[in-house]
């Protein structure tokens, strides 16, 4: 076995340490999170966010069931680019799960996803509401319904066509 030379970088020093005492995945772990969206882009780094790596298995956050759709998909993809940012392959399997995101993230996230204020309806849209839920018996859910409706009439755009009752 070679010992350490004068001229040993501290980097290689460590890396030697890490690998004997099998700390090379957390410090690829941290690496991960640090990097991720270099990794895997703007998009999906906004939408997701690395766990930890367990017997070679990357976890993942994802935001929604619609992201994690569609991420199961690009799980080859994802799994090349992550091994080639560790230069050796680390990770052999990622598993996606639906999961909390930093506030960080939360906030980059499109108005549509976020649970945003919205301003207030107008007296026309609650009345319109109010008209179209009057049939329902069950007090709780006639302004469970209008709620509904008011909140999908402000999001249509004032220009389509609805007509008023």
């Amino acid at each position: 076995m070679r010992g350490q030379s004068r001229l040993d970088s501290f980097g290689t020093i460590l890396t030697g340490v890490a690998h004997r005492l099998g700390l090379e995945s957390k410090l690829f772990e941290a690496r991960l999170r640090r990097d991720w969206p270099n990794i895997v882009g703007d998009p999906i780094a906004t939408h997701t966010r690395p766990d930890q790596i367990r017997f070679k298995k990357l976890y993942v956050f994802v935001h929604n069931s619609v992201w994690l759709q569609q991420l199961t998909f690009l799980k080859p993809v994802l799994l090349e680019k992550v091994n080639t940012m560790a230069g050796e392959t680390l990770v052999t399997e990622i598993v996606l799960r639906i999961g909390e995101l930093s506030a960080e993230q939360r906030s980059s996230l499109p108005p549509s996803t976020q649970e945003a204020t919205r301003p207030q309806p107008s007296a026309e849209l609650l009345k319109e509401a109010a008209l179209h839920s009057q049939g329902i018996q069950d007090p709780a859910l006639r302004e469970h319904l209008a709620a509904v409706m008011v909140q999908a009439l402000s999001l249509t755009p004032p220009h389509s066509s609805r007509q008023a009752p």
